[in-house]
């Protein structure tokens, strides 16, 4: 393990695997370590869904907590930077609810109706926000198969580690991606 001051450069999946393992075993030294390490990966997991910087930012800190404070549910069969990925994605997708909530406008003297929310406009969030609205509306009727469909689409995890995570069959996991896809296809085309 790399004991300079680095933070992460040069660990391997073993090593931050390890660091896991002794964090949620209750090592404070392993936890400030493993933090720094996965900081840069779970920043770029939120950027992958939020596209302004400052939501990452905030989605990172959101999920980064999780982990501080959930790490006693990673059970330790996968590899963590798995159980991370999907830490990260709730969070991204928390923050994005919450974001969602405050775009709406309350008071129309302000004149808040005739400013455009930044989160629509460009092309590239608008994409990742459909998809994240899409995702929203699944969830209501079938939420089993929105984190399969996030990890394999958005992610492009192998469907074993996805049943691994989710602790389902292989064959449930392929079935659940498909269905989801099947219910996010007309919403992403606006067909609501």
């Amino acid at each position: 393990m790399t004991e300079s001051g680095d933070h992460g450069a040069g660990l391997t999946p073993d090593d931050i695997d390890d660091l896991a393992r002794d964090a949620r075993d209750g090592d404070r030294d392993a936890l400030e370590s493993l933090l720094a390490a996965i900081r840069p990966r779970v920043l770029n997991i939120c950027r992958g869904v939020l596209p302004y910087s400052g939501d990452a930012e905030d989605a990172c800190q959101e999920a980064m907590l999780n982990v501080a404070t959930k790490i006693h549910t990673w059970g330790g069969r996968g590899r963590f930077t798995t159980w991370l990925h999907v830490v990260a994605v709730n969070s991204a997708r928390t923050t994005y609810r919450r974001l969602k909530n405050l775009a709406t406008p309350t008071d129309f003297e302000d004149g808040a109706h005739d400013r455009p929310d930044p989160r629509t406009t460009s092309v590239i969030a608008g994409t990742r926000l459909d998809l994240l609205e899409a995702m929203e509306t699944i969830e209501r009727d079938h939420p089993q198969y929105v984190e399969p469909l996030m990890l394999r689409d958005v992610y492009g995890l192998p469907y074993d580690e996805i049943a691994a995570l989710v602790d389902a069959p292989l064959g449930t996991v392929k079935a659940q991606i498909h269905h989801g896809r099947k219910l996010a296809r007309p919403l992403l085309r606006g067909e609501r």
